[in-house]
């Protein structure tokens, strides 16, 4: 009891100071954690413009050789800052290299084609023997990279995406269904033949052809639809001023990456696009995402941990810090999962809004994909209109994909088992939710160890927990219909009612 009692006061202490500060440098003198703010990338001042490579910004002109040849002329001469000048530069995908800033002017947005014959079949970053679609902007083993700016990027997603006719209005159904195929059932809209059956195709290919190579994998290429900014095994990566919209699938998902600043960025779906992620920041370590906004399809900033990285050890994902951030459409404002099996710890939002999301602070796995997620601190956070939790721990989260009914998850004890503990939620204030906090344990592992410090939520429905243990919710404050708190399986909850 002691313990707990030391670490909410030192918590408290803690909050206190970082209410207070609003720039970035600020927060990394009172973090709860030791960590040094990720390093920036620096280039030469030399400038390459894409007008001298032949590029065109004329809406209609395809560029990616433009943007090639710039990118391997920037990075042989060791970098500098690419000018994407005003105008519309139509392209297919384009790689970032070591010592490139990709710099956009204002009123000029880089257009991916939806013509998906430009896009190749290449090696999966993570894997030597599996192949994906190239990503509109992909970048692997790179260092010192840049996306920076005042210009907009899209990923002419609506080409890629299938879509849930239960999410859009009958007009848009009917101006859909003018192109495409639908799903048997008649639910499912895709964009092409090849996208619907890309999966079986898969499963086949697998089978039948386990050495598979680039060319084998073309007849699922739709199906294959790539995340718009693809970084793998990165160093020292900034984002920052431009707004990045209409992805295929995730908008931002680095992996594995060290030193990740993300800054004054704007980040753009349609609040129906399937898949439609924000930013999945995936086993990286030292990342900073500063006063950045979201409105997105899924997840607003998502964090994930899984698989092995180059070493051979646990991919693990540590020392993050999230402030001045704002998501507004999104499944969950900040979010955790479902992928943990690779462990987390180390992370920090504070200063953040989230206005209109699912769910506010969503902590997601389930037994077989999970592992330890510790030392999480959530402070000074305001919410609004939440449609389902302001808060929820879940482990048992199941995917649902496009054309697939939601089935019973495993529930059996597995090897990769989800823990959600020492998590300091601080400051909080929600003004409308469904559900004010769910936890959803396991039996073998309960949530344990949450610190509500200062809390406060209304909400229709109060607290439900199963299978939690060590909650001291003695300074959360519910307004809701009673019950307020319904507990099964549980110990050691401390309440003020």
């Amino acid at each position: 009891m002691l313990k707990i009692l030391t670490a909410i006061i030192s918590f408290t202490i803690f909050n206190n100071i970082i209410a207070q500060q609003k720039s970035a440098d600020e927060y990394f003198k009172i973090l709860p954690f030791e960590m040094k703010k990720p390093a920036l990338p620096h280039f030469k001042e030399k400038i390459y413009l894409l007008q001298d490579f032949g590029g065109k910004a004329d809406g209609l002109t395809l560029n990616t050789d433009a943007f090639a040849n710039a990118v391997n002329e920037c990075t042989k001469n060791g970098g500098g800052k690419i000018i994407v000048s005003k105008g519309t530069w139509i392209t297919g995908p384009i790689e970032l290299k070591s010592n490139v800033n990709l710099f956009l002017e204002k009123d000029a947005v880089i257009q991916f084609t939806s013509d998906h014959t430009k896009y190749p079949i290449i090696k999966s970053g993570n894997s030597s023997n599996s192949f994906t679609t190239a990503s509109p902007i992909y970048s692997y083993d790179a260092e010192n990279i840049a996306i920076t700016g005042f210009g907009k990027i899209d990923g002419a997603g609506e080409s890629w995406r299938p879509v849930k006719k239960n999410k859009v209005s009958d007009s848009y159904w009917k101006q859909l269904n003018q192109s495409g195929i639908l799903s048997n059932d008649g639910k499912i809209w895709w964009p092409s033949r090849e996208a619907m059956l890309g999966e079986d195709f898969l499963k086949t290919l697998k089978k039948e052809k386990p050495n598979a190579i680039a060319e084998d994998f073309l007849p699922a290429r739709d199906f294959l639809r790539p995340y718009m900014v693809y970084l793998v095994n990165c160093k020292n990566i900034l984002i920052q001023g431009v707004r990045i919209q209409n992805s295929p699938k995730f908008i931002l998902y680095p992996s594995r990456c060290t030193n990740l600043t993300i800054d004054g960025a704007d980040f753009y779906n349609d609040w129906w696009a399937q898949n439609g992620d924000g930013i999945d920041i995936s086993a990286c370590k030292n990342v900073l995402i500063y006063n950045t906004t979201l409105s997105v399809g899924d997840d607003g900033i998502c964090m994930k941990s899984s698989g092995k990285n180059k070493d051979g050890e646990d991919a693990n994902l540590e020392n993050i810090v999230i402030a001045e951030c704002t998501v507004y459409k999104a499944h969950g404002g900040f979010v955790i999962g479902s992928n943990t099996d690779g462990g987390m710890k180390n992370i920090y939002v504070s200063n953040c809004k989230f206005i209109g999301s699912d769910i506010g602070i969503r902590v997601k796995s389930n037994a077989g994909r999970g592992g330890k997620v510790q030392n999480i601190y959530c402070t000074n956070i305001e919410m609004k209109d939440i449609v389902k939790e302001a808060i929820s721990f879940d482990t048992y989260y199941e995917d649902v994909v496009a054309g697939k009914e939601k089935s019973d998850i495993a529930t059996k004890v597995k090897d990769k088992i989800p823990e959600f503990t020492n998590f300091y939620l601080s400051n909080i204030n929600c003004a409308n939710a469904e559900t004010a906090v769910y936890i959803n344990g396991l039996a073998e592992m309960p949530v344990h160890n949450i610190y509500f410090n200062n809390v406060n939520i209304n909400a229709s429905k109060g607290f439900i927990a199963n299978y939690a243990k060590d909650i001291d919710c003695t300074s959360l404050k519910i307004n809701a219909s009673k019950p307020l708190y319904k507990f099964d399986n549980c110990s050691n909850m401390q309440c003020n009612n």
